[in-house]
């Protein structure tokens, strides 16, 4: 049977390919490689003899120096790890830091162990040994750690990405060119701090866990045998239908988690036939320690209903067309924001609700049911125009269904004594908040261990802006055509077949449906408390 080398083969294997181009270089620099010695030794009399007869462009130069300079390169690496101290992103703060102190003491180590002089013609002071160049790897460390951190933070998207990596690329240039051309340095001093640059952030990255390894099959555990602390694992599940640009999603998810220290994901794709319950499993099966969720309400409620009672995080990553739950969360809609708001969040415990009704299998959902209007304007809604439109093609619908019939229905809360009315819609819910929030049940909480119903029944079209107007300002008042309860368990009973849905997908006509709280059953992972 085949089997994976363990984890930390994979990332030995990655530091020692890091240093790889060092070694190389060193070796042929202190071997005395004749093609290497001879272009050293042409560029740095090329380079004393134009800057003999160019005093001015060597002043330039110098300016240039001063300001790559390794220190100004180390601060703009601390003024950046203070930044993401601020933004709650540790791991990163710490990586940083660890980086900049590295840099200075491995330069200053490999200076003092191979002892090589600088070129004779020097056009500017400089003090200690020539290998390797001190500015050279100060700035190619700040440039490839602002590199790896900056497009993992909120708010750095694609275009932001250039214009950090643009002017960083410049710094490390003019940093390496500017010790070539002031003959402080030989051009083998400049490829090796370039060498020593890309061993350091190997090194460093593989160790803080920022570029994941093998995956493992077991999960995350205080330590293993031999003390060392495992690296979480993350499941994706997403709906490609929802997401558009799924390269683009992918590539900000791992990067993502990787900065996190998460091994590499494991991705699930739904299908047609399947929402997202065997991808759940599949996330169960796997042990993963968070299950990031990307679709539809449909899809986020099937893969919550599978994890319900399993105590594996969930975080809702918004796709969809309503992203319901994900708003009552209060988990932003922007992708990059989102991500970092869940992944550096933290835990809670919400309640899902489990119901039933004719020609019903028992399923949970997290924010909605319902019967009557509210059903047939979701399914009334064409795909194509929620795909358009968003949410707002609901609104399309509700016009279309705005003389949608009233129904008799009946209605048990627990043990009480039924209430028999003629209604438009009957809503359950776990959560509050519509989009566009629309406090639909003001009072509603995801962890109260109650379920809110609302009953809507305005007996004429005139009545709508009143309904409206009383949900928007969150009245408390019961009125015949607006009443609202809460209990642990309601059952609804219809005089005739009427549309019913489940978070925003229609599952087809019925007289009953059932539901009962389900206090605690699912552990969201949700932004931290400001």
């Amino acid at each position: 049977m085949n089997q994976h080398p363990p984890t930390h083969v994979g990332r030995a294997l990655t530091v020692v390919l890091g240093a790889l181009p060092f070694i190389v270089i060193t070796l042929l620099v202190f071997q005395d490689w004749p093609p290497l010695r001879r272009w050293d030794e042409s560029v740095a009399a090329r380079a004393a003899e134009y800057g003999l007869t160019h005093p001015n462009v060597v002043d330039i130069w110098e300016v240039i120096g001063a300001i790559t300079t390794p220190w100004v390169c180390r601060a703009v690496i601390l003024i950046v790890a203070i930044y993401l101290w601020h933004r709650r992103a540790r791991l990163l703060t710490v990586w940083l830091i660890v980086s900049a102190g590295a840099e200075l003491g491995l330069v200053q180590a490999v200076k003092h162990i191979f002892d090589r002089a600088r070129p004779a013609q020097m056009l500017a002071d400089a003090d200690g040994w020539a290998y390797v160049s001190g500015h050279a790897t100060a700035a190619f460390v700040m440039a490839g750690a602002l590199g790896v951190v900056l497009p993992s933070v909120r708010g750095w998207r694609r275009r932001f990405r250039l214009l950090v990596a643009l002017p960083t690329i410049a710094v490390v240039w003019f940093a390496s060119v500017d010790r070539v051309v002031l003959n402080v340095h030989w051009v083998s001093d400049v490829l090796g701090a370039w060498a020593l640059g890309l061993a350091l952030l190997t090194a460093t990255s593989i160790g803080f866990g920022l570029r994941p390894g093998l995956r493992r099959r077991r999960r995350r555990t205080p330590a293993d045998e031999s003390g060392a602390a495992e690296a979480p694992r993350a499941a994706v599940i997403v709906n490609p239908i929802k997401v558009g640009d799924g390269v683009a999603f992918r590539r900000k998810v791992n990067r993502a988690l990787a900065v996190r220290g998460f091994e590499d994901p494991l991705w699930l794709e739904t299908r047609e036939d399947d929402a997202g319950n065997a991808m759940a499993k599949l996330a169960i099966e796997n042990e993963s320690d968070l299950v990031l969720v990307a679709g539809g309400d449909g899809t986020v409620r099937v893969v919550c209903a599978a994890l319900s009672h399993t105590g594996i995080p969930v975080g809702v990553i918004p796709a969809g067309t309503g992203n319901l739950l994900a708003r009552n969360l209060h988990i932003p809609l922007d992708l990059d924001d989102a991500l970092e708001r869940i992944l550096d969040g933290r835990d809670r415990r919400i309640d899902l609700v489990k119901v039933s009704g004719d020609g019903l299998d028992t399923d949970r959902f997290a924010v909605m049911a319902g019967l009557g209007l509210d059903a047939a304007i979701i399914t009334g809604a064409p795909p194509i125009l929620k795909a358009q439109l968003g949410w707002t093609a609901y609104v399309v619908s509700a016009a279309k269904n705005i003389n949608h019939p009233s129904v008799k229905v009946r209605i048990v809360l627990d043990d009480d004594e039924p209430l028999e009315r003629r209604v438009r819609t009957v809503v359950i819910g776990n959560v509050g908040m519509l989009q566009a929030n629309i406090p639909l049940l003001p009072d509603a909480r995801p962890d109260d261990g109650l379920i809110d119903v609302v009953i809507i029944a305005p007996r004429r079209v005139t009545q709508w802006p009143l309904v409206f107007w009383r949900v928007m300002t969150r009245t408390k008042r019961t009125e015949m055509y607006l009443e609202r309860f809460t209990g642990r368990k309601v059952e609804i009973t219809a005089a005739v077949d009427v549309q019913r849905q489940l978070d925003g997908d229609g599952i087809g006509p019925g007289r009953t449906l059932t539901a009962e709280v389900d206090p605690g059953s699912l552990v969201v992972r949700v932004p931290k408390r400001r």
